[in-house]
């Protein structure tokens, strides 16, 4: 199973789309400091997660999430019930 996920940060504000196997420990490797988007703020929270049954389909809804460019999707998407 491969998951997409949304994490959002309180201190940058912002929202980080990604996709993985196990989310737990990636967000370890999120909240560790390391070079790049998520290393610094240590922070990242979990929003939202989707389970796929292979790699391909979960970085497709990945990609699809971050073309949307918008805020204000990935939020509808978050608290869509």
């Amino acid at each position: 199973m491969h998951f997409a996920y949304i994490l959002y940060s309180p201190t940058k504000d912002r929202y980080y789309v990604g996709s993985c196997e196990e989310v737990a420990k990636r967000l370890v490797k999120h909240n560790n400091n390391h070079a790049g988007f998520t290393g610094k703020t240590g922070d990242w929270v979990i929003k939202w997660t989707e389970d796929h049954p292979t790699k391909s389909d979960a970085l497709k809804r990945e990609n699809q999430i971050k073309s949307w460019k918008s805020g204000k999707m990935i939020e509808k998407l978050i608290n869509k019930v």
